[in-house]
């Protein structure tokens, strides 16, 4: 599995077209899974839960058995008991600092502002009513992901939050995100995965109550399906398999920046990651280390990982300069963007596209992932150009507030009516003129 060689790009020497290819994710042509995901989204709309329990036992390996799609309340006994303790521990941990992150974040419920003398604007935030948390399955089990898209919901307010996730072969969610709903303060949790799980969201079935936003990580499936039915359920953000740059100077150890491209290459071979920089002695380092790191790898890791870094979304990127490199990471718009470098605040402000930004040898990827606090939930495919992480804030929504007072009314309104006599609108014009002063004298007396 390990003859593959990792892609080396000297970008000086490569054409406007071939830089291009190296920006393509393996989700952006998603047609053929949208094709693939109707059926299924007709069957669950058709069906319900029968059409849920089929596709948990075709897609998922469910047993025949398998008939219940909610998790009943022992099973949260039966997580505890088959997980062991260093990792409850290690949840725990991530789960308090991902709580003091996001109660951080939370906006103030309202605020006013005097724009002039008696006129009155702000927001009021609120959150949503409902969501489903997604928690993928697929190449292993992510209780982390369960922890960031379940926890700021919680502390959003949201009134309902449930969490769908794949059964496994035993008919049951994974252990591991059992208990770390239970962390997040979550008790609904239903074992439906992939398109079927977003349609179930979508529409509601016996089982599995709609919802109207669902949000988390997965497979080009189901985003094809959240894309499907993004005119019944907020699809939220489209985040599609695992992406990293990892942006190295001449100070850089290539040896820890290719430790840290490995992270985020390593979760299956649609991922994409890069290691971008302008030292070649650094790319050689990087290169020369890489196969070492395999001798601690799982022979399935290094093929996700060598299918990858063989490919052309992944590898060695050799830029002409600093400013190529960042000309590049802002192109490319990584998901996760780590900045090995002894002074990275030095290039921090030259990075205007990144879901995240790790600054230093020390920021690794991997500690971001599970327990620094932020959400590791994040834009992908380029997305991070005009997208944000995963926050409250996707919890939550605004309403703009105002308050007029006579005195403040009467510096608007004459501008006010101008403007809407200016556009046609007589009755906008008619709210705001002497017709509007002669009720209220009227009233008044």
């Amino acid at each position: 599995m390990t003859d593959r060689a990792v892609r080396f790009y000297d970008l000086a020497q490569m054409d406007d077209a071939a830089r291009a290819r190296l920006m393509v994710r393996s989700e952006e042509d998603l047609q053929g899974f949208i094709d693939a995901v109707k059926p299924i989204i007709a069957a669950v709309a058709a069906e319900g839960d029968a059409a849920l329990i089929r596709c948990a036992q075709r897609f998922d390996g469910a047993p025949q058995g398998f008939t219940a799609i909610a998790t009943p309340p022992e099973d949260f006994d039966w997580a505890y008991a088959h997980v062991s303790a260093d990792v409850i521990e290690a949840l725990e941990f991530a789960a308090d600092n991902i709580r003091r992150f996001h109660e951080a974040q939370r906006p103030e419920e309202m605020w006013l502002k005097e724009m002039r003398p008696g006129v009155f604007a702000g927001e009021r935030w609120s959150p949503i009513d409902s969501v489903a948390c997604y928690v993928p399955r697929g190449k292993g089990s992510f209780p982390s992901v369960a922890l960031m898209t379940a926890i700021p919901a919680v502390v959003a307010g949201v009134p309902r939050v449930v969490m769908l996730t794949p059964p496994g072969a035993d008919g049951r969610a994974d252990a591991a995100t059992l208990i770390a709903a239970k962390l997040a303060g979550v008790s609904e949790v239903y074992r439906v995965g992939g398109a079927q799980a977003v349609a179930a969201a979508a529409y509601g079935t016996v089982s599995v109550p709609r919802c109207l936003k669902i949000v988390g990580p997965g497979s080009p499936y189901l985003l094809a399906a959240k894309k499907q039915l993004s005119d019944l359920i907020d699809p939220g953000m489209l985040a599609g398999p695992s992406e990293a740059l990892v942006l190295a100077d001449e100070t850089a150890d290539g040896r820890l920046a290719a430790l840290d491209l490995l992270v985020e290459v390593e979760h299956g071979p649609d991922s994409s990651g890069f290691l971008v920089t302008p030292s070649r002695a650094v790319a050689e380092a990087a290169m020369k280390a890489i196969p070492g790191f395999f001798a601690k790898m799982s022979e399935t890791r290094i093929d996700y990982t060598m299918t990858v870094l063989s490919s052309e979304r992944g590898g060695i990127i050799l830029t002409p300069d600093i400013q190529s490199a960042y000309d590049f990471v802002n192109d490319y718009a990584p998901e996760h963007l780590m900045i090995h470098a002894k002074e990275p605040y030095a290039h921090l402000g030259h990075i205007r596209n990144a879901g995240e930004i790790l600054l230093g040898e020390n920021s690794s990827n991997t500690l971001a992932n599970f327990v620094i606090g932020p959400n590791n939930v994040l834009p992908t495919s380029g997305w991070a150009k005009t997208m944000s992480p995963l926050s409250v804030f996707d919890y939550m929504k605004r309403a703009t507030v105002a308050h007029v007072t006579p005195s403040g009314y009467a510096g608007l309104a004459k501008a006010a009516e101008v403007l809407a006599r200016y556009e046609g609108f007589d009755a906008h014009a008619n709210a705001v003129s002497s017709t509007r002063d002669d009720i209220m004298a009227t009233r008044k007396g």
